[in-house]
C-alpha cells in the first residue's frame, strides 16, 4: 500500500512537469507566430510591407524566449523547493 501511494504521488508530479516542459515549447512558437501574423496583416492594412512584419516577428520571438526563461526559472525553483523537502536544504 505504501508503494502504490508513492507511486501516485510521484507519478502526479511528474505529468505536472510534464505538462510545464510541453508548454515551454508552445510559448516559444505561439510568441512567434502571433508576432508574424499580426505584423503581417498591420502591412497588408497600412501598405508597410514587409517592414511590420520583420519588426514583430522579432518582438515575437524576443516575447517567446522571455516566456520560455521564466517559465524554465519556475520549474527549475519547484523542482529544488521538492529536493529540499525530499533531502533536505543545501549547503552554500
Amino acid at each position: 500500500m505504501l508503494f502504490k501511494n508513492w507511486f501516485k504521488i510521484n507519478d502526479q508530479r511528474y505529468m505536472d512537469n510534464l505538462s510545464r516542459a510541453s508548454a515551454i515549447g508552445l510559448h516559444m512558437v505561439t510568441g512567434t507566430f502571433v508576432g508574424g501574423i499580426f505584423g503581417y496583416y498591420l502591412d497588408d492594412w497600412l501598405g508597410t510591407r514587409p517592414w511590420l512584419t520583420v519588426a514583430l516577428l522579432i518582438v515575437g520571438v524576443a516575447a517567446g524566449f522571455k516566456n520560455v526563461y521564466l517559465d524554465t526559472r519556475k520549474l527549475i525553483r519547484d523542482q529544488e523547493r521538492e529536493d529540499a523537502e525530499k533531502f533536505g536544504p543545501k549547503d552554500r
